[in-house]
């Protein structure tokens, strides 16, 4: 058999297992529930300029009442307008793209600096383990929130700069994860007979140890978009996040916290948003978690 029908034989086996979770997923109710909102948010976000139904950023004394005060849900505005006659449906739709941009950039920027320094304590040990985890453990100790809003206020925010500080907060739970796993496979006979047959570390890494910590990773990913999207909604709410005029969840409600008495579906509706996106996840990881770990199949 040559390099190549080997090569293709194992993209068909991604793509078939791929299938596979995808579908198990789609048999449990609640992770379906989940699939189906995070489809929706994403179709939303890729999508918002088409199906916004007003321009986001204009101000219109037509979306006021006669006294300036925000109109309520119903007729051109569907959910209502904000402080300053804003659609509030559309920057809800406009502040799915933000939210979800920030989520997935600041965790996958979190997954890879999690897992690059849980990988390579676990596998190397020694004083290179000793000094990282260590640094980890540094980093453990300041509040998450704390640091995070530290962070935010040194640097001027933006879409990059509050992905950036959402991750340096959030890759220390994901090495301390790896490292553990990686400590164990690396103790494994299969890792200990390639190390006698001489095979490089690059080698070991990528061909044996990495697979079985792709599943982990996979899972620890998933619900970790739902943490990133709270913490930037929390960050955008305190101001130190996404900055106006640029919707995100967050400063919706921040924008609009005084008029909850008055005008309470400014509030509710983005923070509806929030929590449906962040159970969403949730409830996917949580079934990629019972899927994909083989001890946990026979408890469901």
């Amino acid at each position: 058999m040559s390099v190549t029908d080997t090569t293709v034989q194992k993209g068909q086996s991604r793509v078939s297992r791929a299938s596979q979770v995808f579908v198990a997923l789609m048999k449990r109710p609640r992770s379906a529930f989940g699939m189906v909102v995070i489809l929706i948010m994403v179709f939303a976000a890729v999508f918002a300029p088409l199906i916004m139904p007003q321009d986001p950023f204009e101000q219109s004394f037509e979306g006021l009442s006669l006294v300036g005060a925000p109109l309520p849900p119903g007729g051109d505005f569907l959910l209502g307008t904000d402080l300053l006659g804003r659609d509030l449906a559309s920057r809800l739709v406009l502040g799915t793209r933000t939210s979800l941009i920030i989520g997935v950039l600041a965790n996958g920027i979190a997954i890879l600096l999690g897992a690059g320094v849980g990988i390579t304590a676990g596998y190397f040990g020694g004083w290179i383990g000793a000094i990282l985890m260590r640094f980890t453990d540094l980093m453990m100790a300041f509040p998450a929130l704390l640091l995070a809003i530290v962070l935010a206020a040194i640097f001027q925010p933006s879409l990059l700069i509050v992905a950036l500080v959402i991750a340096m907060v959030n890759w220390v739970q994901m090495a301390r994860v790896i490292y553990t796993e990686t400590r164990s496979l690396a103790e494994r006979d299969f890792i200990q007979v390639q190390r006698a047959l001489g095979a490089g570390h690059l080698r070991i890494l990528g061909s044996h140890l990495l697979p079985h910590l792709l599943s982990s990773i996979l899972v620890f990913g998933t619900l970790g978009i739902s943490t990133t999207v709270l913490l930037e909604a929390t960050l955008s709410f305190l101001g130190v996040g996404v900055q106006p005029p640029m919707p995100s969840w967050g400063n919706i409600i921040f924008e609009n916290q005084t008029y909850f008495n008055t005008a309470p579906w400014l509030v509710f509706f983005p923070g509806a948003a929030i929590v449906l996106l962040a159970l969403a996840f949730n409830l996917v990881g949580d079934a990629l978690r019972d899927i994909l770990d083989p001890t946990l199949k026979g408890r469901h």
